[in-house]
């Protein structure tokens, strides 16, 4: 007996994956760049972490202390990539090979930790090149900070140091970004003597001047996971055409239909604030045909930029437990029990790999 599928159901294609992580890491190690797999937006699910080991990432890495703990007996390096707490550095030594830094106190405390523990710490202090993310503004601060590592605390290991573009201020990774952080690198390597490990330009955003040829040479790290996961980014949100060797369908949101009727399109009463204190705006197009999918915020944050599968179906907002769309265009004549597909957004993979209600499952 064939066994009843369950909804939401998030399909990962395993082997996409692998290819995706495959042609990236080929491309940055032709270019003298190695590849940190990052794999906090999947919640370090373990086939996928696996796939991102066998296509050729040369670390893995993560925001959560957590995540490193399942994924440690892969063989590969981790890196701490959210520059950690204080109260939590004795979780950093004890699992991280590499953390992201960005202040002194903190490394002090990694010293301290790493000595209790009798194990050393290499780590990657971090230039605020504009983002105004982590990273030392004053960047001869941040110099000062690498001899001190350097000079005075034996169990800390100066890795590099690094930078993180288009995150919190939407700051583009260009080459004149990069050449600035090269040229900091190198202010570093003079003042400490030694040329630098890990000199990391950024996340998947910076993959693009990898893609283009035009990465400075002296940058040799990149730190990667919504490129490899989704690429979603580049196609959608950067306008890129040429990257076709890279899949944007690895992974498929099936859902259910559990209503489909001809209402108005604009509310009727008094529009007040919705259910998370929002206060949306509405356009009147008279009465259309829509869609409820079940699966709501409480499953995948915002679901705004989910992408359907098939013409003639549009978003229109959603709720804790219910996802609403336009489906006056679509040629297929819905119904409850319906299934729809999607492609996802970065923010809604995050979430969907989280939630309790959403079957993972995997092929290729």
């Amino acid at each position: 007996m064939e066994e009843k599928k369950s909804y939401p159901r998030l399909l990962c294609d395993l082997g996409l994956l692998e290819r995706n992580a495959n042609e990236v890491t080929r491309r940055c190690h032709d270019q003298g760049i190695r590849v940190a797999g990052v794999v906090k937006g999947i919640n370090s699910q373990r086939p996928m972490v696996e796939r991102f080991a066998r296509g050729g990432c040369d670390q893995l890495a993560s925001s959560r202390l957590s995540q490193l703990a399942a994924f440690a007996d892969l063989g590969l390096p981790t890196m701490l990539i959210r520059v950690p707490m204080r109260s939590e550095v004795e979780g950093v030594v004890r699992l991280a090979d590499y953390s992201l830094q960005s202040d002194r106190a903190v490394l002090d405390a990694v010293e301290a930790a790493c000595e209790r523990q009798g194990k050393t710490h290499k780590v990657i202090l971090m230039a605020d090149l504009g983002d105004l993310r982590e990273g030392w503004w004053d960047k001869e601060e941040l110099v000062q900070a690498a001899l001190h590592v350097e000079k005075e605390l034996p169990h800390v290991i100066l890795a590099g140091i690094g930078t993180n573009l288009g995150c919190y201020g939407a700051i583009k990774p260009t080459v004149e970004k990069m050449e600035e952080l090269a040229e900091l690198a190198e202010k570093v390597e003079t003042a400490v003597g030694r040329e630098l490990e890990i000199v990391s330009g950024g996340a998947t955003t910076s993959y693009l001047l990898v893609h283009r040829h035009e990465m400075p040479k002296k940058i040799n790290h990149l730190r990667v996971g919504e490129g490899i996961l989704l690429c979603y980014d580049f196609k959608y949100e950067w306008g890129v055409t040429d990257i076709e060797y890279l899949s944007s369908h690895v992974f498929t949101l099936q859902t259910e239909v559990v209503e489909c009727r001809s209402k108005p399109s604009y509310p009727v009463g008094e529009i007040f604030v919705d259910a998370f204190g929002g206060r949306p705006t509405y356009e009147d197009r008279g009465v259309r045909r829509r869609a409820l999918i079940g699966i709501g915020k409480l499953d995948m944050g915002s679901s705004a930029q989910l992408i359907p599968r098939e013409e003639g179906i549009t978003y229109l907002g959603g709720a804790s437990d219910l996802t609403i769309l336009d489906v006056e265009e679509c040629p297929r004549q819905l119904q409850a029990g319906d299934i729809l597909e999607f492609d996802i957004s970065y923010s809604e993979m995050a979430f969907l790999t989280a939630a309790a209600d959403v079957t993972v499952e995997y092929i290729g």
